[in-house]
């Protein structure tokens, strides 16, 4: 299921998908697993800066993919997170916010 969108990055899990626990992250051509509790990537690669923000939004949202994933084990039905927070990933990046965005 998905998770999150922002930015035309998309969040998914996976029922029953294999350990440690981790989540995708699809940018275009562009796929990582990232494991929740350290957030390296895993397997795949993506874009740096979207990377930077894929891995500011999980640790503003990490509670909520650590009880994803043990729903997910259970086949329990997933939540999905909103893209809160992805205005001060980008800030982070030094990039001003779109007028009218805030």
């Amino acid at each position: 299921p998905t998770l999150s969108i922002f930015f035309g990055i998309v969040i998914r899990m996976y029922y029953d998908d294999h350990p440690p626990p981790h989540f995708h992250a699809i940018y275009g051509e562009h796929e990582a697993k990232i494991a929740i509790e350290t957030m390296e990537v895993i397997e795949g690669k993506l874009p740096r800066r979207a990377l930077g923000l894929v891995l500011d939004w999980a640790e503003l949202h990490k509670g909520e993919l650590r009880d994803n994933w043990n729903k997910g084990q259970e086949h329990s039905p997933l939540e999905s997170h909103s893209a809160v927070g992805v205005m001060e990933c980008i800030e982070s990046f030094g990039l001003a916010p779109v007028k009218g965005t805030r």
